[in-house]
């Protein structure tokens, strides 16, 4: 099998860590199999040293017209906005175009922001694909010709992979290595490596993810609702705490995520539920107990209502 060479991107503000961590996990990969099946170069517009996010000053070892690729990795950048990205998108122009004259035989893969340049470029037209879940109204919007699928952590098309969240490097190292080496690869290096699961265990909770929440009222709530038992989640309880009115709370939940404040409480509350089942083996009545619930009961019934498996079957399934 021939070798891939895989270009990792340096763009200004980009984060490189996880281009970092997708390095060492496809070195890894070729230590296990005893040869190299993937060969890595940074790559940056043209060979100046790249202002990347956090400070740190990278030197590209080759520009993007000279060098062929088999597949090019786009990272994220610092975002905590639309605003953010529209500007980022506006200051590199000069790189979506290198991009989007790339062969098209060239894969390009993308996770969390960095998907937006990826869209941005033209490359995701008429495909699938998916990118970090409080993007969605805007990509949506801007990017019309791209088949959206927020609620998929992860997709897979011939010639691009894309994935949501900060750590969507893993999933699509994990695609690559399965393909290229086997799933009983990836094990060993996961095993090694002692890696997290790649994605949320269930998408029902993707849309909560507090370090993708830019909203500060949500953030404060998010971490309210955790910080409280389930039995004294009432909205007036949590409106009082976060010193705004009930109304006000109601309405700034229903805007900003479509949703009722007891039906996000709830979410937020189970997802808890479910990281426990999922990391310990903790029995679910301790759980329960421990997250405030009434009784085991109720919360049984409340779980599976969300989630479509009861608490058993879904440690089950996720539990790694």
């Amino acid at each position: 099998m021939p070798i891939q060479k895989i270009g990792l991107l340096l763009y200004p503000g980009c984060m490189p860590a996880g281009l970092f961590a997708f390095a060492d996990l496809l070195v890894a990969a070729n230590r296990r199999i005893g040869q190299p099946r993937f060969q890595l170069c940074w790559v940056g517009l043209d060979s100046q040293p790249v202002e990347c996010a956090q400070g740190m000053r990278l030197q590209p070892q080759s520009s993007l017209a000279d060098a062929a690729f088999t597949a090019m990795l786009i990272p994220g950048l610092w975002a905590d906005s639309q605003a953010r990205i529209v500007r980022a998108l506006e200051a590199n122009g000069g790189l979506l175009r290198a991009l989007a004259q790339l062969p098209r035989t060239t894969q390009l893969w993308s996770y969390c922001t960095g998907v937006c340049l990826l869209a941005q470029s033209g490359r995701l037209n008429g495909e699938r694909a998916t990118a970090t879940w409080w993007l969605a109204p805007s990509l949506q919007t801007r990017f019309p010709k791209v088949d959206w699928q927020f609620e998929q952590a992860h997709i897979t098309n011939p010639l691009n992979m894309t994935a949501s969240g900060v750590s969507g490097y893993l999933s699509i190292a994990r695609a690559l290595i399965e393909q290229q080496m086997g799933e009983a690869t990836y094990r060993d290096i996961a095993r090694l490596m002692v890696l997290p699961r790649p994605e949320p265990a269930t998408s029902v909770f993707r849309s909560i993810n507090l370090m993708e929440n830019a909203d500060p009222l949500l953030r404060r709530l998010h971490l309210l609702v955790e910080r409280l038992p389930a039995q004294q989640l009432s909205v007036q309880r949590l409106a009082d705490e976060l010193a705004v009115s009930a109304r006000t709370l109601a309405r700034k939940v229903q805007t900003l995520t479509g949703n009722a404040v007891s039906d996000q409480v709830r979410l937020i509350k189970l997802n808890q539920a479910g990281e426990r089942l999922i990391v310990t083996s903790d029995s679910v009545s301790r759980i329960s107990a421990a997250l405030g619930y009434s009784d085991e009961s109720s919360f049984r019934r409340t779980f599976k209502q969300v989630t479509g498996m009861t608490p058993a079957t879904y440690r089950q399934q996720f539990k790694r």
